[in-house]
């Protein structure tokens, strides 16, 4: 019976599954009604990053502290002053050089994030302030946070945000800037270009943080 099904009802139910995949890799901007999901998503891609463990290091409390964590940083913060993009399972908030300097958390913010941190706020602005000093003082696009839920490894969503917070750098002739604490994320952005530019041991024996750049693949009046 297999030799006499229609092929082209095979053909047409192979093309639909391919449409709702590239339909659900598509970045898309992410809005304050996405605040859910994104906090969603970025929980449980980071749950196993070596800073967010750091900075929370109870099991028991570190999803609902990472979910509020994250919700915080969007919805006060990037979502108002940074290029938010989501998929279906990523989501990435960069901030375009014109926007640095808003792009910071205020007052209210930094209190919300001290709540949240409890006793090791202490270490959390340490951390900062270490990747600060090694920030790059030339203009660029900085990617301030991106992740993938680990149940869609595989699938394309941090790439499709990847490739298109790179091509809005490349547009404007402008480099780009990371930071990670992942070691296995490495490769991953230098596929991409990246290069590691800073090495910095976090204080209080935290984790170590690389910082990333990479050139536009396009320079700016070219």
């Amino acid at each position: 019976m297999r030799g006499k099904r229609d092929p082209g009802l095979g053909l047409k139910i192979i093309g639909c599954r391919m449409t709702r995949m590239s339909i659900t890799n598509t970045p898309e901007t992410a809005t304050i009604e996405d605040a859910p999901l994104v906090s969603r998503i970025l929980t449980r891609a980071f749950d196993d990053d070596p800073m967010m463990r750091w900075f929370f290091p109870d099991d028991a409390s570190r999803e609902e502290s990472l979910g509020r964590y994250f919700t915080t940083l969007f919805t006060r913060q990037y979502v108002h002053h940074g290029v938010c993009e989501r998929t279906a399972s990523a989501a990435s908030f960069w901030v375009a050089p014109e926007a640095g300097a808003k792009a910071v958390p205020d007052a209210g913010t930094i209190e919300e994030l001290r709540a949240i941190l409890g006793d090791r706020a202490g270490l959390f602005g340490e951390a900062v302030g270490a990747a600060a000093a090694h920030t790059p003082q030339e203009p660029h696009w900085y990617l301030a946070l991106i992740g993938a839920d680990p149940a869609a490894q595989g699938q394309g969503h941090g790439a499709a945000l990847l490739r298109s917070g790179l091509a809005k750098a490349d547009a404007t002739g402008l480099p780009a800037y990371l930071e990670s604490s992942k070691p296995s994320n490495l490769p991953l952005y230098e596929h991409f270009g990246f290069r590691v530019r800073a090495e910095v041991p976090l204080p209080g024996g935290g984790p170590v943080l690389w910082g990333m750049w990479r050139e536009p693949l396009r320079p700016a009046g070219a």
